[in-house]
């Protein structure tokens, strides 16, 4: 299903009934947020039985699990929202709709691109939702983006990169390549939000390091840089960097071209031009969860049109392999 499709699901039950895989924040953010419309039921939750016992309290779920397998087979769930860890999305999302449920999945959609292909075609197959969350395209940046991309003439280089310092590294899932998997897949919305602008990648390269006493288990800091080469033309280069090795936080979006060039750094930018520049300021990334979950709803009960799509989720993956390759190669590698 993409964009532009408008759906007729059959027989969804009024007021949905949701269950929630993941015990971790966005697992209770998105408790949070479902729990105040009207128009949802809680039923269950699995994850970590503390964690996830300690949501259910705090809004009345009635049904824990440590198993996610036990969540997804309940006939009385209509919506299944994903959000454990990145290694287990793609087995949860497929269970879920061999059950019969509409998801909800956090990026990535999964590790491998014929397994993400395979679960958009059984979504198909089934009349069900998919939608796979990529809040970077709510955001400010983004859509000041959007607004002002046509000014800066014929595009010809993009960057993108994000550093985030954390010392000391912490014992989490996501500093573990097992279950978080490859930098630029567990953070493909890196790729999505150039993607999105720019269309199809030609080619790839890419560098990544790790560094951390208990490799390959658990690192400390990692770095991984790529190198794109798009259809157009437009050359960008890609960047995500965190733990103790880094000393500042970074998050740029750069676009060059013809006209002009748009820069932010975090949420403040600028629209350069031959007439001068222009201050833009994206505002505060707070609240694009609950942007993503009104926009699912709509879609559910209305039909409008997710915000996203499958073609963009499955090209962002496609390069995201092709970097994981490249990086383990050596190489460039041609798309």
């Amino acid at each position: 299903m993409t964009s532009s499709s408008i759906p007729s699901y059959q027989n969804l039950h009024h007021p949905l009934r949701v269950g929630i895989v993941g015990s971790g924040f966005v697992a209770k953010l998105r408790t949070e947020i479902f729990s105040q419309d009207p128009r949802i039921v809680l039923t269950a939750i699995a994850g970590n039985l503390e964690k996830a016992q300690a949501i259910a309290q705090e809004f009345a779920i009635a049904n824990v699990y440590q198993y996610w397998s036990e969540l997804v087979m309940r006939p009385d769930i209509d919506l299944v929202v994903v959000c454990n860890v990145n290694r287990d999305h793609a087995a949860v999302v497929g269970q879920a709709l061999r059950s019969g449920k509409h998801v909800i999945v956090e990026y990535p959609l999964s590790f491998s691109l014929p397994e993400a292909e395979g679960l958009v075609k059984l979504a198909q197959q089934q009349n069900l939702m998919l939608h796979v969350e990529h809040i970077e395209l709510l955001g400010g940046v983004h859509q000041l983006v959007m607004e002002h991309l046509a000014k800066v003439g014929t595009p010809f280089y993009a960057r993108y990169s994000t550093k985030s310092p954390q010392r000391p590294a912490p014992d989490k899932w996501t500093y573990k390549p097992d279950l978080f998997g490859f930098p630029l897949t567990a953070a493909v919305s890196r790729l999505n939000r150039i993607i999105v602008l720019f269309g199809k990648v030609k080619s790839v390269s890419c560098q990544l390091r790790y560094s951390g006493d208990n490799l390959p288990r658990h690192f400390t800091s990692c770095v991984c840089n790529a190198q794109l080469q798009f259809e157009n033309g437009v050359i960008a280069d890609v960047s995500y960097s965190k733990g103790e090795n880094f000393w500042q936080p970074e998050r740029i979006m750069e676009l060059q071209g013809s006209d002009g060039a748009l820069i932010f750094s975090g949420d403040q930018g600028k629209l350069i031009t031959a007439d001068g520049t222009l201050e833009l300021d994206a505002g505060t990334t707070r609240g694009l969860f609950k942007k993503d979950t009104e926009n699912v709803l709509l879609h559910l009960f209305t039909g409008k049109p997710l915000y996203t799509s499958h073609e963009s989720i499955l090209h962002s993956l496609t390069v995201a392999n092709a970097a994981e390759k490249s990086a383990i190669a050596n190489q460039t590698v041609t798309l």
